[in-house]
């Protein structure tokens, strides 16, 4: 008797279910290979909700992967574990499904289970084969071809495990393993890029700090230079006063004795000789005033380096330096002072100096009138006495000194001139209103004091 060849849906009925028999039995076969079918598709269902809840976290995605498949194989137990020394950052390391509670203390492991979490930590290549207990299924984890641990479970009652069923198992251990590699490198890089900011802020703060610091170091190296220049120039001045103290005076009074000595001769011996005696006596006037300009400037070299304070505070000061004779100053400051460059404030102390000692040494005044005003745009200074001074003369010996004068006899206008070129303003002769003479000094602000031609005359 022949056999019939099957046909092409017996054959497709076949390879879907499992199935190659015409048999009686077909029917109640084709039902439990409908049954696990369903149950195939719902634990790829579950397989697909527990991947979406990768970015809840590694915990949620495992104990998504258990349950799924728990509620694939009905199970009572059901134990995913890591093996140890893979997925290092993977946490939890294991995960126990008991009775709908989840168990990740050890302590709490019951002893059935004891035996297949250790297969799965520390020999899970053995995870595919079958379990002593035939009542328990093991299924491998892999990742990249390499058993990373596995899932154990005990079925339900009832529940025939099928290839199918182990091939669920595999697929969610494996899903598993991926998806808490990946959570792992996505937390890292996640940390990565937080640290890399970080970096980031802290290397800006270092570069802004070190830019400050380094800012700091060349405002105090500035500062330690000027020190140390002024210091250098506060000692050569100190120098040159005690030459002068010691030596010049010294010879000049000798000089003044001699011709008072000499003056006194010549008028005991009366007729011609006396006039020349007389001529004497303006040569002894001369040799006290020259004697008085020593003093005065011995008295300059050893105060030049004024207390620091604003210029106004400073004038004040300036205006009991001791002079060769007893001058009334008194100082007007108008609008909001401005602060200058030390430099520049030296210079105008030392123009408001000079202008004072020419008013009471050759001026012969009583009274002087400093006056300080601050405009938007410039700082104007005068400087006015009630002496015997002539303008117009001063302003032809000035501009004979600035151009033929070698002795030095008037380099106290040069100079001023001078000073008032450096800081880029102009100096001004004229009559002034208590009837001597006005010196006025305009300065252009900002002050910018030229470093290379500025000198301390």
């Amino acid at each position: 008797m022949s056999v019939p060849e099957p046909s092409p849906w017996t054959d497709d009925l076949g390879v879907l279910t499992g199935l190659r028999s015409g048999k009686r039995s077909y029917y109640p076969a084709y039902v439990r290979s409908m049954e696990r079918l369903e149950r195939t598709v719902e634990a790829l269902d579950g397989i697909s909700r527990a991947l979406v809840r990768t970015a809840e976290g590694p915990r949620a995605l495992v104990e998504a992967v258990i349950r799924a498949a728990a509620d694939h194989l009905q199970a009572r137990w059901l134990l995913l574990a890591v093996a140890d020394g893979a997925l290092r950052a993977a946490r939890p390391r294991f995960l126990l499904y008991a009775d709908d509670v989840l168990i990740d203390d050890e302590t709490r492991v019951p002893a059935e289970a004891r035996e297949h979490l250790a297969v799965l930590r520390t020999r899970p290549w053995e995870a595919e084969a079958s379990a002593e207990d035939a009542s328990w299924v093991r299924a491998p984890m892999t990742l990249d071809d390499e058993p990373v641990g596995g899932i154990a479970a005990q079925p339900g009652p009832g529940v025939e495990v099928a290839d199918t069923d182990l091939a669920v198992l595999r697929v969610l251990a494996n899903q598993a393993a991926v998806a808490l590699h990946n959570t792992y490198l996505f937390h890292a890089a996640t940390a990565l890029r937080g640290r890399t900011e970080e970096l980031s802020e802290a290397a800006e703060r270092q570069a802004r700090d070190l830019a400050a610091r380094s800012a700091e170091l060349a405002e105090t190296q500035a500062r330690l230079f000027d020190a140390m220049r002024r210091q250098a120039l506060d000692d050569e001045r100190h120098r040159i006063a005690r030459e002068l103290h010691d030596s010049v005076t010294q010879y000049v009074l000798s000089a003044g004795m001699t011709v008072e000595v000499c003056r006194a001769e010549l008028e005991a011996l009366g007729g011609p000789a006396a006039e020349i005696a007389g001529r004497l006596a303006q040569a002894k006037d001369l040799n006290r005033q020259a004697v008085e300009r020593l003093r005065a400037s011995i008295y300059a070299l050893h105060h030049t380096q004024e207390p620091p304070g604003p210029l106004p505070v400073m004038l004040e000061r300036l205006s009991t330096v001791h002079l060769p004779t007893a001058l009334d100053v008194r100082v007007d400051v108008h609008g909001s002072p401005v602060a200058l460059p030390p430099r520049a404030e030296q210079s105008v102390l030392r123009l408001t100096g000079e202008a004072l000692f020419n008013s009471a040494t050759h001026g012969k005044a009583g009274r002087a009138l400093v006056r300080l005003r601050y405009l938007p745009d410039a700082l104007v200074l005068s400087v006015s006495d009630d002496g015997t001074g002539d303008p117009a003369h001063l302003r032809r010996v000035l501009e004979v000194s600035r151009a033929t004068d070698l002795s030095g006899r008037h380099r106290g206008l040069a100079n001023m001139v001078a000073r008032a070129e450096e800081l880029g303003g102009t100096l001004s002769i004229r009559r002034s209103g208590l009837g001597g003479v006005l010196l006025r000094v305009d300065i252009p602000l900002p002050v910018r004091v030229d470093e290379e031609t500025a000198d301390d005359r």
